[in-house]
């Protein structure tokens, strides 16, 4: 019976490991767990976190800096902090994560190995387009105005796509969602146009 039970606890180690592995830990989390130790009070001359006066000069090194002595070592912290088992990503957002809680403003950085989750059209239009499409603001066509959105989409749907993507008239590029992907663009344009009475 103990032995089944050793054997359950070690399963649920290597099922947690895994877990981590397949979703990278936030630059809080990473401080939290592991440079707090040290950078929560100073300790071994580490810079304290919320001190910008020690963070600004390291923060102007760049995060490729400060990584590379991160996953090196430098003066008294080891190695990745000690933590073998953090990635490098994890590393650079607990850096972004320590300089943006002292005075930066540094963006977390992304897995570029796993593409988000597609935002969907509906999404986008409630959480954007609509600001000006639901009513109607500065000449955008309404959600409502399916005759407006014909005429707009005459020379193609393409066409329509595309000008949603660079910007037209009074409307920013990407509608003002600079993090929108073509595919996204097309998905809220769809969406407005299907919510006109008309599918492309």
């Amino acid at each position: 019976m103990e032995r089944k039970a050793i054997g359950i606890a070690i399963l649920a180690a290597l099922a947690a490991t895994a877990a981590s592995a397949a979703t990278p830990r936030e630059g809080k989390q990473v401080y939290e767990s592991t440079c707090v130790a040290c950078h929560g009070t100073g300790a071994n001359g580490a810079p304290k976190l919320g001190d910008a006066k020690a963070w600004k000069p390291l923060a102007d090194r760049g995060l490729a800096s400060l990584t590379a002595n991160a996953l090196e070592g430098v003066r008294k912290m080891p190695p990745h902090g000690g933590r073998l088992d953090l990635s490098d990503l994890e590393i650079e957002r607990g850096i972004t994560y320590m300089v943006n809680q002292s005075g930066g403003r540094w963006t977390e950085p992304t897995d570029r190995a796993s593409r988000p989750k597609a935002r969907t059209g509906e999404e986008i239009v409630q959480a954007q387009c609509s600001k000006c499409h639901a009513t109607g603001v500065g000449g955008a066509p309404r959600l409502d105005d399916r005759e407006a959105w014909i005429k707009r989409a005459r020379l193609g749907f393409d066409s329509l796509v595309a000008s949603a993507i660079h910007g037209h008239g009074g409307m920013p590029a990407r509608g003002g969602m600079a993090d929108l992907t073509d595919e996204e663009m097309r998905a809220a344009v769809t969406y407005m146009f299907q919510k006109s009475g008309k599918n492309p």
